[in-house]
């Protein structure tokens, strides 16, 4: 799979909290986008900007074959995603694509749960559809600070059975994803995480312990994508490497959060 530079027409960008925003974008000339996989990423350029030089990563989360569309889940966190955010209906944004591995997809049913925190959700999306495709009923645990953070739950819920926690107790069950009582009632084949990193630890260490596999997408900062800048750098059992070439998405065998 190569990755291509092209320039996307936003089809449309939708404003889902003070924080993110949901934008859908569509090959400019029409070209039929090529394969992608969840876990990937793209890298945005930030147009009209004195300040911002390097691209910015932004997880795939959704990819619309027939209407030839990939939705992009960006929150503002800086001059960058902010410029991003703004570029309205009609407007031209400039990707890299598609960057990075992807989860591993499973080839037969079981009990599959898709832990996402924050705008770590993202790729839970794209990788419940792929599995529900495949005949696999997958479960969701999605975390936030309150129920305006859990993004996207009408789509999560399209593909599979959706869980929640909020740490203010607004939504679902009060407290963090590794509290959510579903952890205690059932015993996973296999679980996928996403999200801020003590989020992710924890979930590995759950699944460490009680002995299910688990895979992590990392959010280290990607500046480049493809390992020129070394800022994504994540030691693992082989010794230091790039997230963005050798990652984003790990077993977390291969990590050294487990030590």
């Amino acid at each position: 799979m190569y990755m291509q530079v092209l320039d996307f027409t936003v089809r449309s960008n939708e404003t889902l909290n003070d924080q993110n925003h949901l934008i859908k974008v569509a090959p400019a000339g029409n070209e039929v986008l090529p394969e992608m996989q969840p876990g990937q990423f793209v890298q945005i350029l930030v147009d009209n900007s004195p300040h911002v030089f390097l691209r910015r990563p932004i997880s795939i989360n959704f990819v619309d074959k027939e209407k030839n569309e990939i939705w992009l889940l960006i929150q503002k966190v800086g001059e960058g995603t902010e410029k991003i955010c703004a570029i309205p209906g009609g407007g031209i944004m400039n990707l890299i694509y598609p960057l990075g591995n992807s989860f591993t997809i499973p080839e037969r049913k079981g009990k599959y749960l898709l832990v996402g925190g924050g705008v770590g959700t993202a790729p839970m999306l794209f990788l419940g559809k792929e599995m529900k495709e495949r005949g696999i009923d997958p479960e969701f645990l999605l975390g936030g600070r309150s129920s305006k953070d859990i993004l996207q739950r009408s789509d999560f819920e399209r593909y599979g059975t959706l869980h929640c926690t909020t740490e203010d107790g607004s939504l679902g069950e009060k407290g963090y994803v590794t509290h959510h009582s579903v952890l205690k009632e059932k015993k996973y084949d296999y679980i996928y995480t996403c999200g801020p990193k003590p989020m992710m630890v924890a979930v590995a260490k759950y699944a460490h312990d009680h002995g299910i596999e688990c895979e992590a997408s990392l959010e280290n900062l990607m500046a480049c994508g493809f390992g020129a800048c070394l800022c994504c750098v994540e030691k693992t059992v082989r010794g230091n490497i790039c997230a963005c070439t050798e990652g984003p998405v790990f077993n977390i065998n291969q990590l050294t959060w487990l030590d």
